[in-house]
């Protein structure tokens, strides 16, 4: 395998945690637009695995949606030819980083993220200190690859503001060593909203099947889920942020017919609900299923896709080990050494 061509390209750095199931929300908002800036930008796009321990895990489901993940990352059309694909765990520096980092971030500031509020709430008997220190690790990811853009919805802005600060008070105490990275957001596709409460994000973890479609559900799923998507009382096809659900619905039609949301709402000009929704859903079907049938070759072979993971983390390990030794020596600890080979006999 050839390695990835990273000449004055600026770098950029995302993941998925694996968790729940990849809908369309994820491929639109996230991997349709990885499979479009892999061409552009030097990208590393990791499954954060050990961010899913902040939540009790069945460790074979973990591992088997570790694999599920990266096949559908594969199967979207992320290149390992062109890109760095790995498993966040196989590259232990991330973890080395985020000890250093933590040692750095206060906890006032930890505290007040949104997300660490809205995860104890809903995970009251598993509030762990992961859950409290898990923008550090994010910020880890991030600075261990001198990312200079990192793709973000607006949920996660806050973490990557931390990540900011982090970086600029490591350069500041112990002199320019992170890059500061900047936020990357898709003007299309950004932000596809739930089926069944459209004023809410699309999530891979929602307790309702039929808020999202995942990228691997049947035809027939798929269509039944789009013909109960909520809309509203009207009956014309107009975007309207006061109409949330018809909005939504043509955010995922421009999303995956490329065209305007003036060129749909003409399209659809004298017809209603059912003919979007109609539509809408065999756009879905027939995207779709060249990704289920890459993903079903790819979980078809196994040890081809850890061999994939395997160089994906190789090249990883490089990179990130080039930062940590800097980081390292700058905080004051002491350059491991390679052990002195044993003495000759005789």
């Amino acid at each position: 395998m050839s390695e990835p061509s990273t000449d004055k390209k600026k770098i950029i750095l995302s993941g998925m945690q694996p968790s729940g199931i990849l809908t369309i929300g994820n491929y639109l908002g996230a991997l349709k637009n990885w499979v479009t800036l892999q061409s552009e930008y030097d990208c590393l796009f990791m499954v954060v695995d050990l961010h899913a321990l902040t939540v009790k895990q069945v460790p074979a489901d973990l591992r088997s949606r570790c694999l599920s993940f990266s096949a559908q990352y594969l199967a979207s059309g992320i290149d390992p030819e062109q890109s760095t694909i790995f498993l966040q765990s196989h590259v232990s520096e991330h973890a080395e980083l985020a000890w250093v980092l933590n040692t750095m971030a206060y906890m006032g500031e930890l505290s007040r993220m949104t997300q660490f509020k809205d995860k104890s709430q809903r995970h009251e008997e598993n509030v762990n200190a992961g859950l409290l220190t898990y923008p550090v690790l994010m910020a880890a990811d991030v600075l261990l690859y001198q990312a200079n853009l990192v793709p973000v919805g607006s949920d996660q802005k806050q973490h990557l503001e931390l990540t900011r600060d982090l970086a600029q008070r490591f350069n500041q105490r112990y002199s320019e060593t992170f890059t500061v990275p900047e936020p990357f957001i898709p003007k299309v596709g950004a932000r596809i909203m739930s089926l069944q409460d459209p004023t809410k994000k699309m999530s891979k973890s929602d307790e309702n099947p039929d808020a999202y479609i995942g990228i691997l559900e049947t035809p027939e799923v798929i269509r039944r889920k789009i013909k109960r998507a909520v809309t509203d009382s009207g009956t014309d096809v107009r975007f309207d942020e006061t109409r949330p659900g018809v909005s939504n619905l043509i955010t995922i039609h421009a999303a995956l017919s490329g065209k305007s949301v003036q060129e749909i709402e003409d399209h659809f000009a004298g017809k209603g609900y059912g003919d979007l929704k109609g539509e809408l859903a065999e756009l879905l079907v027939e995207g779709l299923a060249p990704i289920q049938k890459r993903y079903a070759e790819l979980m078809g072979d196994k040890t081809g896709l850890e061999q994939i993971l395997a160089r994906g983390a190789e090249r990883a390990r490089g990179r990130a080990r080039r930062t940590l030794s800097k980081v390292f020596r700058k905080v004051g600890l002491v350059p491991a050494q390679p052990p002195a080979p044993p003495p000759a006999k005789g």
